[in-house]
C-alpha cells in the first residue's frame, strides 16, 4: 500500500538514501531539511531531479527539527497536500566528537536538542493526525551505541541516542492503543558512505581537549580498526533498504527492532536480551497486548 512518509534529516547520509529508498518502493515521500531554498537548495534539485528521472513521488519539505513552528508547519503543509500521514522516520540527528569534559552543558544541551527533542517535536506535529485516523507508524533511527560496544569520546551523541531510544520503547506502549506502530532501527557504525564522521562537532573548550592529548591519535586508531572490521559489502544503503522493507510489511508484522550491523558490537545480542526482559515483565505487569515483539539482526 502506497504510504505518506516524512523523513527528517533528509539531505545527506542514510536519510537521503532512506527517501530514495521509499519513494522507489512506491510510497509518497516529504524529504524534509532545513534551509531548501537556501544552503541545502542543491540536495532538493538533486532529490527532486532524481524522482523526475525515475519517475517516483519524492518532495522536499522545509523541517528544522529544532523549531515546533517548523514541525507543525511541515506536517500541516504534507496533510494539506495529501490528507494523511501515515509514516514519520526520525532520522535527523548530529554527531559530536570529542572528550566528554571539554563539552559545555550548553553544548550537549545542543545535542540533546537535535537528537532528542527533535523528534519531540515531530511527534508533537504527526502525532494529532496519527491519532485521529489511528493508525500510522513511527519509526526511529536509532543507532548501537545505546546498547552496544561503542568507542570513547562519543559521550554526548551516545546519550542523546540512547535517550530517544528509551522515550521511543514508552511512547511504543502509548500509542499502541491508538494503532499507531513502533519500529526502531539501529544503525551500528559505517566507516564509508555517509558524512557522520567528517561533519561531527567539536568541543569549543580546546583547552580542556587539549589536556587530553595522552589520547592523540586513539580515535583515528579505532576508526582504522572498525574500517578493517568492515566487510567490504557493508553499506548504508542497507539501512535504507531495511526501512523501506518494514514500512512496506502489513500493519502487525512489522518488528519492533531491526539491527543492520556489519561489524557486531554486541548490540543485536544485547536488544536480544533486553527485548525479551521488556516482554516477560509486560506479561507479568498485565501490558502484553502492548507489545509487538520481534527482533530482527541483519
Amino acid at each position: 500500500m502506497k504510504s505518506v512518509i516524512l523523513v527528517t534529516g533528509a539531505s545527506t547520509g542514510i536519510g537521503r538514501l532512506t527517501a530514495r529508498s521509499l519513494a522507489a518502493a512506491g510510497h509518497i515521500v516529504y524529504a524534509s531539511m532545513r534551509d531548501i531554498a537556501g544552503r541545502n537548495a542543491p540536495q532538493v534539485r538533486e532529490l527532486r531531479d532524481w524522482g523526475f528521472a525515475h519517475g517516483h513521488d519524492l518532495r522536499a519539505v522545509e523541517l528544522d527539527v529544532l523549531s515546533q513552528a517548523s514541525a507543525d508547519a511541515a506536517v500541516k503543509a504534507i496533510v494539506g497536500e495529501q490528507g494523511r500521514l501515515d509514516v514519520v522516520v526520525h532520522n535527523a540527528g548530529h554527531l559530536v566528537v570529542g572528550p566528554t569534559e571539554a563539552f559545555a552543558p550548553e553544548e550537549i544541551a545542543k545535542v540533546f536538542d537535535t537528537n532528542f527533542l527533535g523528534t519531540q517535536r515531530v511527534n508533537k506535529a504527526a502525532l494529532p493526525v496519527m491519532r485521529e485516523k489511528e493508525s500510522g507508524l513511527l519509526l526511529w533511527v536509532s543507532s548501537t551505541t545505546a546498547r552496544g560496544g561503542f568507542p570513547p569520546f562519543l559521550g554526548p551523541y551516545a546519550a542523546a541516542k540512547a535517550a530517544m531510544d528509551s522515550i521511543a520503547i514508552t511512547m511504543s506502549y502509548e500509542l499502541a492503543r491508538f494503532g499507531i506502530e513502533t519500529s526502531i532501527v539501529v544503525p551500528g557504525a559505517f566507516t564509508r558512505g555517509t558524512a557522520h564522521f567528517p561533519n561531527a562537532g567539536k568541543p569549543a573548550d580546546e583547552a580542556t581537549a587539549a589536556a587530553y592529548a595522552r589520547y592523540d591519535g586513539l580515535m583515528d586508531q579505532v576508526g582504522a580498526r572498525l574500517s578493517a572490521l568492515t566487510p567490504d559489502h557493508a553499506d548504508p544503503q542497507a539501512v535504507a533498504d531495511e526501512i523501506a522493507r518494514i514500512v512496506g510489511l502489513p500493519a502487525g508484522e512489522r518488528p519492533f527492532r531491526s539491527v543492520i550491523d556489519f561489524i557486531d558490537d554486541g548490540a543485536g545480542a544485547v536488544t536480544e536480551v533486553a527485548e525479551r526482559v521488556r516482554e516477560e515483565f509486560a506479561q507479568r505487569i498485565g501490558i502484553a497486548d502492548l507489545l509487538k515483539p520481534s527482533v530482527r539482526k541483519a
